[in-house]
């Protein structure tokens, strides 16, 4: 392996041990800024090896494009087995034949057709997030809207893909969101910490944080249990209910919106119905990522409109011409919001600038062969651990004009930067499969908050902190004051 990866500079390793003592010094809060100095030294492709693992680090846009586009390489990394007590092997950490027939089976979902019916249910929601927000919209009052984007982002996951309400922004004090990022700092800090990885060894020197992260697991997956469980009740009813009623002439023809849920729970494998823990995995999965990581895009999003009245100001023309001044008189479509060029260059920059999943993790179980124009031809061998970082490589200074501003403009005209090696939403076989989802929600709630709410720049300056979704330490500050005609 040393031998194969000679044109691949890196820190010198000590014998045995390796780069742990660099290693030990990267926390959430750093860990990007020691990236970027390593970037800086060693170049945008590096190895670090961590005892007899060889970590190969790259934010090369060039290197990636291969690794995202290969069918073969679809295998995440051992720190991903973390996640494994509380996600199972669902669609996240799965691979081989268990992750392509999930995959088909999902994929239909977030069809489009499929999607235009969801447009109603963010559109209810939202309004809900407003009035939520009403509380706040007094002009000199800072605060964390993540806490607000969280339970909304939450009451769409659940009513969209689940088809359950579960009024998360009306009831507050739900223990579903807390455990989730409580979940998911104690999961970021084990990741950090390769002998944590190990459950074994997790339980022996913390006993007392292993007990705790599995009360949250308990909290978690009887969240999820229940979802389950009352959506099995409903279509049930509903099949009864059908068979007495047969459809009359009104309904020939009508196609009745199909959730993530729905689906699980009436799809077969090879003419076998999932099993309970088949179907919970997959549900805990998409709880956690389909409402966490569209939290933490969307507050970021806020916190740098806030802080950019030029934007801001720019976006709210954009909404108005095409939605109306003082009401949004026009209902959304696919279409419509398809044409509010601007509002996806915000979206795109902001994602560029804070990737929802900073870091991405594959795992090589046959030799990785690359051509790049720097490196030149060169080989991953077997057993390297291949850690992307979509942070770095979207603030890429070789690839962005000053990448720490917060310039949409720049995606007006991408000249071939916006590609597979560059996108906050991954690429090629594993990229993420809610993407057109996730980007709905994004749009429909900036109209319907730019519109109402002026977005102003109070509180704190963000912290970002890199956990397995990338949040702010302190939160996503900001006040609001509502807009007058």
């Amino acid at each position: 392996m040393r031998e194969a990866v000679q044109n691949i500079r890196g820190p010198p390793a000590v014998p045995l041990l390796g780069c742990v003592s660099l290693l030990a010094e990267m926390n959430p809060q750093n860990i990007f800024e020691k990236g970027e100095v390593l970037f800086e030294k060693y170049g945008r492709l590096f190895k670090i090896w961590a005892f007899n693992r060889l970590l190969v680090v790259s934010s090369d846009v060039e290197f990636n494009e291969q690794i995202f586009s290969s069918n073969v390489h679809i295998t995440k990394v051992p720190i991903y087995n973390v996640l494994k007590d509380w996600l199972g092997l669902g669609l996240l950490l799965s691979d081989g034949k268990k992750w392509h027939s999930r995959r088909k089976i999902i994929t239909p979902t977030f069809h489009f057709k499929i999607l235009e019916q969801f447009l109603e249910v963010f559109d209810r929601q939202s309004s809900v997030l407003l009035n939520c927000l009403a509380e706040k919209a007094d002009g000199k009052t800072a605060f964390d809207i993540y806490q607000y984007i969280s339970l909304y982002t939450l009451d769409i996951i659940a009513e969209t893909a689940m088809g359950t309400r579960v009024n998360a922004q009306t009831n507050k004090t739900m223990d579903y969101t807390s455990a989730v990022k409580e979940m998911t700092d104690l999961m970021s800090w084990r990741t950090l910490r390769l002998h944590l990885n190990s459950e074994l060894v997790f339980t022996i020197l913390h006993p007392f944080k292993k007990i705790r992260q599995n009360q949250l697991i308990s909290i978690l997956h009887n969240f999820t249990k229940n979802v389950i469980e009352e959506r099995r009740t409903f279509l049930e009813k509903q099949l009864k209910f059908d068979a007495e009623n047969p459809l009359d002439t009104n309904d020939i023809g009508s196609k009745k919106r199909c959730g993530l849920l729905d689906v699980l729970l009436q799809s077969t494998v090879q003419g076998q119905p999932l099993t309970d823990e088949d179907i919970r995995e997959e549900v805990d999965t998409f709880m956690f990522e389909g409402h966490d990581t569209t939290a933490s895009a969307l507050s970021f999003m806020l916190h740098l409109l806030a802080r950019d009245e030029r934007v801001q100001n720019k976006l709210l023309a954009e909404i108005r011409e095409a939605y109306g001044e003082k009401e949004l008189n026009v209902p959304f479509t696919l279409m419509n919001l398809n044409e509010l060029k601007y509002l996806e260059c915000v979206i795109k920059e902001g994602l560029r600038m804070f990737p929802s999943v900073p870091i991405i993790g594959r795992s090589i179980k046959d030799d990785f062969k690359y051509k790049h124009s720097k490196f030149g031809d060169g080989v991953v061998p077997a057993g390297t651990e291949l850690i992307l970082s979509l942070m770095g490589t979207l603030r890429n200074p070789e690839r962005f004009e000053n990448p720490n501003k917060f310039i949409p403009e720049r995606h007006e005209d991408c000249d071939g930067r916006n590609n597979l090696g560059a996108s906050a939403f991954s690429a090629g076989p594993r990229n993420c499969i809610g993407q057109k989802f996730a980007m709905y929600v994004m749009k429909i709630t900036l109209i319907k908050l730019i519109h109402k709410y002026e977005l102003l720049p109070l509180g704190e300056e963000i912290r970002p902190i890199v956990t397995v979704v990338i949040r702010s330490e302190n939160g996503m500050q900001l006040g609001l004051r509502q807009r007058v005609a």
